[in-house]
C-alpha cells in the first residue's frame, strides 16, 4: 500500500493549482468555483456518479464483473459487500487511484479516464487508511491540503477555519494528530476531503475502527453536508447496520452486483419472518423440515434458515416435531444479511458486526 502522502499526491497528480485558477472567479469565492465546475459542459445534476459496465481483473482473478449503476445527485449511496466482494476496487477506480480496464466511470458528467482532472476537482476522497501526517498539527494538515488544491491567502484561511468549526475541531487546531483519538482523526480526514467544497464525497470504509459514538458523529456530519450543501455521498462498507442508513444500496459479491435498491425495498423482497435454528445435525434437521412441513430449509454452518410469514407460529411446531434436535431458535424480520443470503446462497462474512445488529432470540426449552 502507498504511504499516506503518496496516496494523496497520486490522487492530486496532474491537478496543479493553475488548473484551479482557470476556474477561479475574480472575487476568489470557493463556492463560485464549485458552481463553475457543476455548470461545466457534460455535468449533470441528476446523476452525480455513473458506473457503466465496469470490469476489472487482477491477473486471472476478476474483481469486478460488468458492474453498472448510477448514484443520484444529493443521495447517500452505500456499496455493501464482504471482503473480496469488489467494493474497494470500485472505490479505487472511482477515485482515480487505479486506471480503468473496461467500462466507464463519470463524476458529474466528467469521464475519469478522459477528463481525469475535472473529475478529481469535483470530488473529495476519504481513504480507509489514514492519510494524515501524525507529526503535524490539525491545522497544518489542512493547510497542506489547501496548498495541494491551489488554495492560498484569504481563501485558504477561511476554508480551514470553516472546516475546523464545522467538524468541532477549532479547539484542537494546534494539537498534533498523533495525540488525537480515532474519532477525532476521522473528523480531520473529513475536513481534508471537504476543503475544496466538492459536490461528491467518496469514502472507503469510513467507520472502520470507530467506536459507536464516533460512528454516530460521522453520520451526523454526512447527513448535514447532504442537507445543507447538497453533497452526494458514495461510501463503501462491510457493516450491515451502516448500510441500512444509506438512501440506496448496491450489494456486491465476488465482483458482481447482486442487488440494488433502498434498504427497505431490499428487505421487502425476502418477505415474511426469518427463523434460524441451531442444531448439532443441521443437515438432518433441514431434511426433516422439508419432508414434514414442505418448507424450504437451507443450512448455513450450524444453522438452518427458514423464511415464512408469521414465523412465530412455527416455533412451537418445530420444537415439538424435533424434540432435542433444536438447541435454539432465532426469530426476526428480514435483514440485509437475509437479502444477501437470498441473492447469493451464502452468508455475509464481514470483518466485524455492529453491536446493535441483533435479532430477538428465543431459546427452545
Amino acid at each position: 500500500m502507498l504511504p499516506a502522502t503518496a496516496r494523496v499526491t497520486k490522487f492530486l497528480q496532474g491537478t496543479p493549482s493553475v488548473a484551479f485558477r482557470e476556474f477561479r472567479p475574480a472575487e476568489g469565492s470557493c463556492r463560485n468555483l464549485t458552481r463553475q465546475i457543476l455548470m461545466s459542459p457534460g455535468s449533470t445534476q441528476q446523476r452525480a456518479v455513473e458506473i457503466a459496465s465496469v470490469t476489472h481483473r487482477y491477473g486471472e482473478r476478476t474483481a469486478l464483473d460488468a458492474v453498472s449503476f448510477d448514484v443520484r445527485a444529493g443521495e447517500i449511496f452505500g456499496l455493501l459487500g464482504p471482503n473480496g466482494g469488489g467494493k474497494t476496487t470500485l472505490f479505487r477506480l472511482v477515485s482515480t487511484l487505479i486506471p480503468l480496464q473496461s467500462g466507464a466511470v463519470r463524476i458529474l458528467g466528467h469521464d475519469v479516464a478522459r477528463d481525469t482532472h475535472a473529475a478529481r476537482r469535483a470530488m473529495g476522497v476519504v481513504f480507509q487508511a489514514p492519510s494524515l501526517d501524525k507529526k503535524l498539527t490539525v491545522a497544518e494538515n489542512l493547510v497542506h491540503q489547501c496548498h495541494l488544491y491551489g488554495l492560498a491567502g484569504r481563501m485558504l484561511h477561511e476554508r480551514v477555519a470553516e472546516m475546523l468549526a464545522r467538524l468541532r475541531l477549532s479547539d484542537r487546531r494546534d494539537d498534533r494528530v498523533e495525540t488525537l483519538s480515532g474519532g477525532l482523526r476521522r473528523r480531520v480526514e473529513l475536513a481534508k476531503g471537504m476543503l475544496h467544497e466538492p459536490r461528491v464525497l467518496v469514502l472507503d470504509e469510513p467507520s472502520t475502527g470507530l467506536d459507536p459514538g464516533a460512528r454516530a458523529d460521522l453520520w451526523e456530519y454526512l447527513r448535514l453536508i447532504r442537507k445543507e450543501q447538497g453533497v452526494t455521498i458514495l461510501l463503501t462498507t462491510h457493516l450491515l447496520e451502516e448500510a441500512d442508513k444509506a438512501d440506496r444500496l448496491a450489494i456486491l459479491d465476488r465482483g458482481k452486483l447482486v442487488a440494488l435498491d433502498t434498504p427497505e425495498s431490499l428487505r421487502a423482497t425476502v418477505g415474511g419472518d426469518t427463523l434460524a435454528l441451531e442444531s448439532d445435525d443441521p443437515d438432518a434437521l433441514a431434511a426433516g423440515i422439508r419432508e414434514r412441513f414442505g418448507y424450504e430449509a437451507r443450512r448455513f454452518d450450524d444453522v438452518v434458515r427458514i423464511e415464512q410469514p408469521e414465523g412465530h407460529r412455527l416455533v412451537a411446531q418445530l420444537v415439538e416435531a424435533f424434540p432435542g434436535r433444536i438447541q435454539s431458535v432465532m426469530l426476526g424480520k428480514p435483514t440485509l444479511e437475509d437479502v444477501f443470503i437470498a441473492r447469493t446462497g451464502h452468508r455475509f462474512l464481514g470483518e466485524e458486526r455492529a453491536p446493535t445488529e441483533t435479532k430477538k432470540r428465543r431459546h427452545a426449552g
